[in-house]
């Protein structure tokens, strides 16, 4: 094991590291690590094993090599769990009998290509029908109708729809997107829950009314403080009780509840008593642009996208969602969140 003098300088050495950064001894112990490596692997102590904090056994081979022989190796590392990241990782002799591990995180860079292939993909295809009406009542009002006032009329709402629809997609794919760009970063700001679903409750009241339906709010706590980000939770609430609203059955209730669990957590919930699903579809909800109706998703306005967002909002949350539903009886959607004193 280094000297005090010299793991002193280790450590300010690692901490001007950009990347997690770790210094093993020649006993397999960690002699020095940065910020960046505690975050990555929060087990991770100085002179304990290595062992203690990392179990990837490519990673701890190659540490052992490397100690043995002094070369200098790299390879990539991929971590499934909480989420998917990326590493290449180098492992280095650094004197003294010791190596040094540096990660370097690929992952962003590897979402980013993956979106910019996926939003090309998504958009081309989704894009497609609006574009086309819209091209050919363009060519209709140049042409046949060109000079009647009515179908004027009429194709310019109907005009003025599939802009509105397109506009949506491509904010909702965006929006899919920044958040699969950051889903390996857990938001950590403190968010009351009771406060972001009154305000979804009360921005979509009017609309609820519109349709002839009515919320029943059932909140246990007067705060749910948990860890997150307030505009992405705002996104979720607004999505679910937007979706009740549309595919609820008018003349019914929907139902708002929010309660704590006997761990600390907090479990909110959104039921309508619309049709229901049938259970083949449950397991397909959150992927993208799939719909149990095209026809009626359309006509309600929705883009395919608002589940799968809510999905990949609570995934970044570390969080849990579950859907139940049985036909003719609704759907009820139930969101399980860590309590902020809890992370």
């Amino acid at each position: 094991m280094p000297d005090a003098m010299t793991d002193a300088r280790s450590q300010a050495l690692l901490r001007a590291f950009p990347h997690a950064a770790i210094l093993i001894d020649g006993d397999g112990n960690v002699a020095a690590h940065n910020e960046e490596a505690q975050k990555l692997h929060p087990l991770i102590r100085t002179e304990a094993p290595l062992t203690f904090a990392i179990r990837d056994p490519e990673l701890l081979g190659t540490v052992r090599r490397t100690l043995a022989d002094g070369q200098t190796r790299r390879f990539e590392v991929i971590e499934r769990l909480p989420v998917e990241r990326a590493f290449a990782v180098q492992v280095a002799p650094a004197g003294d009998d010791c190596v040094l591990v540096v990660f370097d995180d690929l992952t962003a860079g590897r979402k980013l290509e993956r979106m910019r292939v996926d939003f090309i993909a998504n958009a081309s295809h989704e894009l497609r029908t609006p574009l086309a009406s819209l091209l050919g009542f363009v060519e209709t009002l140049r042409g046949p109708a060109k000079d009647d006032a009515a179908a004027r009329e009429q194709f310019l709402s109907i005009m003025d729809i599939q802009a509105r629809r397109m506009a949506r997609l491509i904010d909702d794919l965006l929006s899919l997107s920044r958040i699969e760009l950051n889903a390996h970063i857990r938001p950590m700001d403190r968010v009351d829950l009771v406060g972001v679903i009154r305000q979804v409750a009360d921005a979509l009241k009017p609309l609820a009314t519109e349709r002839n339906l009515t919320f029943q709010l059932e909140i246990e706590p007067h705060t749910a403080d948990v860890s997150g980000d307030r505009d992405e939770l705002l996104r979720v609430f607004d999505n679910l009780v937007e979706n009740a609203i549309k595919y609820g059955s008018r003349g019914k209730r929907i139902d708002i509840g929010l309660t704590r669990t006997a761990n600390g957590d907090y479990t909110a919930s959104v039921r309508d008593y619309g049709p229901g699903i049938a259970p083949e579809h449950l397991p397909r909800l959150t992927e993208r642009f799939y719909r149990v109706d095209v026809a009626a998703s359309r006509d309600a306005g929705g883009t395919g996208l608002g589940l799968a967002l809510v999905k990949h909002i609570i995934n970044r949350h570390r969080g849990q969602l579950h859907i139940e539903s049985r036909l003719n009886e609704g759907t009820n959607f139930r969101i399980a969140l860590s309590a902020h004193d809890a992370v």
